[in-house]
């Protein structure tokens, strides 16, 4: 086990790498979460048939601050850390914003993913309106006295209330259907869904089931895409609890990706 801090741009990277000649797997967290979400995912697969790679985003766990959240340098940072630690081609998989690095990240590099998992997360819907911005940017106010506090817990990112409001707002547009759509079409290598069920923080009412029936179209329209699990977890439980479907997209994945080569 390696843990070590990756230098890009302006900030370090807190990474840590199993190391072995198993298959690399790269996680991406939530968008305020850390690696160690992953630790049931991991223990579920093991280390003989994998190499799992686990790293905190920029200003989340161990991960300096930066200048720029955007999600375009979410998604060179799983290059960065790739790169860093020597390796070519990876399964990547994510849950919830990390889910939509994931799906980025694998449609732009057909030659280095060997798939993806995308766990509740990557549905192309348009849930951002101008009242839902001033909503998030109201919730964010409102936790802003908070925040500080949990820090040095590690169960906030040291970012502003502002700062995660802008990230929580860009994600609105990028998961619009105009927006992700062609993403997710365009998709070449194998990749798998594990959906939640249910409300979760933030949501009211219905309408997390509402975005998550979008797959059905992104399904129909992409034979490399389809729905390995919808499990009983909410969002915010989902790999708490329902880390072994989770485990079994992995694997299936993997699969997949040797079945190609024969």
């Amino acid at each position: 086990m390696t843990k070590s801090m990756v230098d890009v741009d302006d900030t370090a990277l807190a990474v840590t790498d199993s190391g072995g000649d198993g298959v690399p797997v790269v996680y991406l967290n939530g968008q305020f979460a850390t690696q160690g979400y992953w630790r049931r995912v991991v223990a579920e697969l093991g280390t003989h048939d994998w190499r799992h790679i686990t790293f905190d985003e920029r200003a989340r766990g161990k991960s300096q601050r930066s200048a720029d959240y955007s999600f375009e340098a979410a998604v060179r940072d799983v290059d960065a850390v790739l790169d860093a630690r020597g390796v070519r081609r990876a399964l990547v998989v994510g849950w919830s914003y990390g889910a939509f690095v994931g799906a980025h990240w694998a449609g732009r590099n057909p030659q280095r993913a060997i798939g993806a998992v995308l766990v509740d997360g990557a549905y192309p819907y348009d849930w951002l309106d101008e009242a839902m911005e001033r909503r998030i940017r109201a919730l964010f106010r409102r936790m802003g006295w908070f925040l500080p506090l949990l820090r040095p817990t590690g169960l906030a990112p040291r970012m502003s209330a502002d700062q995660q409001a802008d990230s929580n707002i860009e994600l609105g547009v990028i998961s619009r259907e105009r927006e992700l759509g062609p993403v997710l079409e365009a998709i070449t290598v194998p990749t798998r869904y594990v959906v939640a069920s249910g409300a979760s923080l933030g949501s009211k009412g219905d309408e997390q089931e509402r975005i998550r029936t979008s797959l059905d179209r992104v399904t129909a329209g992409n034979g490399n895409i389809r729905v390995s699990a919808k499990v009983d977890s909410n969002h915010g439980a989902i790999l708490k609890k329902d880390f072994a479907a989770v485990a079994a997209a992995v694997r299936e994945v993997a699969r997949l990706d040797v079945a190609e080569k024969a």
